[in-house]
């Protein structure tokens, strides 16, 4: 019984991992991440509820109405906010999609929100991810010509998981851009 549980876990081990591996590194395409951030906005503010871009930073019942797309296939060193050439591929999706946003509404504004597994206290989780929100910022900006009036960066740590666990998870380590010109003043 023990040599066919050990069979079985290999096997298991086997067919996961690459499904994982997979899925962490599949990148929306440039046309998927535009179709997103383009979408007819869930709710139309009044101007006289629009908010700062601090205000809105802290308000998850605001970001959850905007619209967005979560990236996942950005893979930085474990406890490192430093973005690698080899993920440059990646990242040109993201900065091709916010050109051509930007090329057809100038006053397009996207927040590049940073995101953290559980693992780790919550204090260097809160930092890793404004770091790794800031590096993705200045990768677009310096090595690939987004203008930098465009994009705010914010990081929430481990605060938003999208897998409720405490152990290490890949879905929680992201990075979500979130459109938000429509909600602020």
């Amino acid at each position: 019984m023990l040599t066919r549980r050990t069979f079985a876990a290999a096997l298991i081990a086997a067919l996961v991992v690459p499904t994982l591996a997979a899925a962490q590194a599949t990148t929306p395409s440039a046309a998927t991440i535009e179709r997103q951030l383009e979408a007819a906005p869930r709710v139309k503010l009044r101007p006289n509820q629009r908010v700062t871009i601090r205000e809105f930073k802290r308000r998850p019942d605001l970001r959850r109405m905007a619209r967005s797309i979560d990236i996942q296939s950005i893979n930085f060193a474990f406890g490192s906010a430093a973005i690698s050439e080899s993920q440059y591929g990646k990242i040109e999706n993201i900065a091709d999609a916010l050109r051509r946003i930007l090329r057809r509404d100038r006053g397009a504004r996207v927040l590049i929100e940073g995101h953290t597994d559980a693992v780790g206290s919550f204090q260097s989780n809160q930092i890793l991810s404004e770091q790794r929100a800031a590096s993705l910022k200045r990768t677009l900006v310096r090595e690939f010509g987004v203008p930098g009036y465009a994009l705010e960066t914010v990081g929430y740590g481990e605060e938003f998981l999208l897998v409720q666990t405490q152990n290490e998870n890949w879905r929680n380590r992201r990075v979500t851009l979130r459109r938000f010109d429509d909600f602020i003043r």
